[in-house]
C-alpha cells in the first residue's frame, strides 16, 4: 500500500541490552498498521548467526531469538548489510532464516523512503 507509513530501525550494536528496543518498536509499529524494517549493520550482524540470539536474554523478556522470530512472523523485514559481512571477513556465513542480505546503498534508499528512521 503506497500510503502506508513506514519506520526503519537501524541496529549497529551486538550488545544484548541494545537488541530489544528496535525489535519491540518494530513489532509495535506492525501492530499499529505501519510497515517496519530493521537493518543490521556492522558488528550487529553477529547477533544473526544461528544460536547467538538464543544466548541473549535480559530480565523477564523473551530471548532475542524469540523477539527476532516474532518480528519476522509479524512481517517485519530484517535486512543484513552485505558490506558489513565483508568487513567482518565473512565470505560465507550462515544466518538465521528470514533475513535479506542487501547492498549498502539499500540503507540509503530505505532511509530516504522512510517516514522515520531510528538508530540503535
Amino acid at each position: 500500500m503506497a500510503d502506508e507509513k513506514n519506520i526503519l530501525y537501524v541496529q549497529t550494536s551486538n550488545a544484548p541490552e541494545r537488541q530489544y528496543s528496535p525489535l519491540v518498536l518494530a513489532q509495535s509499529a506492525k501492530a499499529m498498521g505501519l510497515d517496519a524494517a530493521v537493518y543490521y549493520l556492522g558488528v550487529s550482524l553477529t547477533v544473526l548467526k544461528p544460536g547467538a540470539a538464543e544466548e541473549m536474554q535480559l530480565g523477564s523478556f523473551p530471548t532475542v531469538a524469540e523477539m527476532l522470530q516474532k518480528a519476522l512472523d509479524m512481517g517485519v523485514t530484517v535486512y543484513v548489510c552485505e558490506a558489513s559481512k565483508q568487513m567482518l571477513g565473512w565470505e560465507t556465513v550462515e544466518l538465521i532464516d528470514g533475513v535479506k542480505i542487501v547492498g549498502a546503498a539499500t540503507l540509503n534508499d530505505l532511509a530516504l523512503d522512510a517516514d522515520a528512521t531510528m538508530w540503535f
